[in-house]
């Protein structure tokens, strides 16, 4: 397929803007995948080459959340197997089952995660987060295999339930940020694999719009680390709300 110099300019910018918006709260395939599909990419193309240029921006986030010790790696260190692998069985099952089933689910529970947040005002402004006990860590351990599995079937919203799930467990949003990064990075590059052995990427728009993710990623991490924790929370709370509003209107379209 020849691509002219407008579209490239297109995956540039919004990239950028996607990938600027997740890595703080995640969300950013609202914005990614749209645009892939709206330049004329087949949606198994589009779903594959938004996993290359992701994998590239999460892993720019995560870098730098890191460098600025916003990362428990001992505790993100033994999740990453979890996500990863569970991340390639969604990502499996995904070629075959229709991922529309998940979708009302999908609705309530980011619902739930958004009303929880508004009602917690305090919610996520201090870290409390202590050591697991062997059941929170068992606990902790299926919902993050959870939502790594999710975000190969699905994807949408998966930044929102890792920041949920962290700050469930004590993280304040700065730090739930930086280690949903990580994880996050761990099931990009799960899916990613999938879809490479399928043949379900363009490299080379993937490449430019990863290019343009790192730049979007460095600076969205930074911003972040800058502003603190209220300006994650608002933006969370913004990008959930979204998230919320685009899975519904999508479900109501294609059902009626």
């Amino acid at each position: 397929m020849d691509w002219d110099i407008s579209i490239i300019l297109i995956v540039i910018a919004l990239g950028f803007l996607a990938a600027f918006i997740d890595a703080v709260v995640g969300g950013g395939g609202l914005i990614s995948i749209p645009t892939l599909l709206a330049i004329g990419l087949p949606p198994s193309i589009a779903l594959g080459t938004n996993k290359l240029a992701s994998v590239f921006g999460t892993m720019t986030s995560a870098i730098r959340f890191i460098r600025a010790r916003k990362v428990d790696l001992a505790i993100v260190g033994k999740l990453l197997p979890f996500v990863f692998i569970f991340s390639i069985i969604g990502s499996s099952l995904a070629t075959f089952l229709p991922a529309d089933l998940l979708k009302p689910i999908v609705i309530v529970i980011l619902t739930i995660v958004l009303i929880y947040t508004l009602i917690r005002k305090d919610w996520g402004g201090i870290r409390t987060f202590n050591k697991l006990t062997l059941g929170k860590a068992i606990l902790f351990t299926a919902l993050i295999s959870i939502i790594g599995f999710y975000d190969g079937f699905l994807g949408g919203g998966t930044g929102s339930f890792l920041l949920f799930i962290l700050l469930m467990f004590g993280f304040d949003f700065l730090s739930a940020a930086g280690n949903a990064k990580v994880l996050n990075f761990g099931s990009n590059l799960g899916a990613l694999l999938l879809f490479i052995c399928l043949g379900h990427v363009d490299y080379f728009i993937g490449i430019i719009m990863a290019l343009s993710m790192i730049a979007g990623s460095y600076v969205g991490a930074m911003f972040a680390i800058n502003k603190g924790v209220g300006y994650v929370k608002v933006l969370f709370v913004v990008v959930t709300a979204i998230l919320i509003l685009k899975n519904a209107y999508d479900y109501i379209t294609q059902t009626f």
